[in-house]
């Protein structure tokens, strides 16, 4: 027997700490003298000791600790995939971060040459504007109104193969959303999703990013709130609010936003799935992705168990003519990315695009449900 001084310095552990992890069960000692209440530990459990210690230097929360050590000790190769996945989930969370880090460099280093000789100036948060053209409202005071709209139309299709149909969506004037359920409960999640976003106010043209994107970042953690206690089910969602000159963009799971801007499609939002993950981390080539029979497996979703997931968030300025599309899996897994986007540069406007899409999903045997919404920034 080691006392937990000796055990302290065999495990890399403090007795602070090792008295922590026996008050949650986690690696209790082998004996407590019941007199003096002196702990000991057996030399069998260093090897436990040190899985806790190294998972914990990869930043794994302690129930989940608990929970691979447990595993290790009866399938050690289930073990070594829960901490695959949460490894993948942390290289996807850091991938978001950057993101968002290079978009705020580009906001804040200010107006840039462009390849035609004009600047493209920083987005000014406390007024609105298009990043050519004329500002919405501009020169009439702040109560004008914006100079563009949103035309939406929104499609929903079950698919070739499901019985059931366990997306939802939503495209108003000012707000867009997906959701893409799963699980028993899986339609009730993903309507529950999208009613939630009815919290967010419509903005103000002269609204601060900030304020928009905290708004939608609350209504994300009420939707989350409101799929807690569906058994066994949950549901992703991608929102969007748009202001008149910008688009606030909120996303959990692998329901995707894309922009078509002047024939050139861009993806707006990252798959919070294992496999986007290991694609961030260079672990797998992107053209094995959709192939991957586990390139479903969700990193962060909507399912109201514990902390609710941290959307990603990112603000988009917006063009007259810019062509917005947020779908399902149901569509991005399937068609490929060039298919999507000569669906949408041919179609007119947001009613045949919505109808290319879903018969395009469907011309390729429409494994899942499909949900779509498709927004024209034209002139108000």
């Amino acid at each position: 027997m080691l006392t937990i001084g000796d055990f302290a310095r065999a495990s890399r552990l403090s007795a602070k700490v090792l008295r922590r992890y026996d008050e949650l069960g986690l690696l209790p000692p082998a004996r407590v003298d019941p007199f003096t209440g002196y702990r000991y530990y057996a030399a069998e459990q260093l090897e436990r000791a040190r899985l806790i210690a190294w998972l914990r230097r990869i930043d794994m929360p302690l129930a989940e600790v608990g929970r691979v050590c447990e595993l290790y000790g009866s399938d050690a190769a289930a073990a070594a995939r829960a901490i695959r996945r949460h490894w993948a989930r942390i290289e996807s969370e850091t991938a978001a971060r950057r993101d968002l880090a290079a978009s705020l460099v580009d906001r804040l280093k200010g107006p840039t040459e462009m390849t035609d000789g004009t600047t493209d100036e920083m987005f000014d948060e406390t007024t609105d504007g298009t990043a050519d053209g004329p500002r919405p409202g501009a020169g009439a005071g702040p109560t004008a109104p914006p100079a563009f709209a949103l035309r939406t139309a929104v499609r929903l299709d079950r698919g070739a193969v499901r019985d059931t149909q366990q997306d939802a969506a939503h495209a108003g004037p000012h707000l867009l959303a997906v959701a893409d359920g799963y699980g028993p409960e899986g339609a009730r999640a993903a309507l529950a999703a999208i009613a939630a976003l009815g919290a967010v106010p419509p903005p103000a043209p002269s609204a601060r990013a900030g304020d928009v994107l905290n708004a939608l970042e609350d209504a994300v953690r009420a939707a989350d709130g409101a799929v807690s206690g569906l058994a066994d089910s949950g549901t992703t969602l991608t929102a969007a609010v748009w202001t008149g000159g910008r688009l606030a963009l909120a996303h959990v799971g692998d329901s995707r936003a894309y922009l078509l801007r002047d024939g050139t499609l861009v993806r707006l939002t990252r798959d919070h799935t294992v496999v986007q993950a290991l694609v961030d981390a260079g672990e797998l080539d992107p053209a094995e992705a959709a192939d991957r029979p586990d390139r479903a497996l969700l990193l962060k979703a909507l399912d109201g168990g514990g902390v609710p997931p941290e959307p990603e968030l990112g603000a988009h300025e917006t063009r007259p003519g810019d062509r917005y599309l947020l779908c399902t899996d149901g569509l991005s897994a399937v068609a490929p990315a060039e298919a999507v986007h000569r669906a949408l540069a041919a179609a007119v406007g947001p009613d045949d695009a919505a109808e290319a899409l879903v018969a395009l999903a469907r011309d390729l045997g429409g494994p899942d449900n499909v949900a779509c919404v498709v927004a024209d920034v034209v002139p108000a």
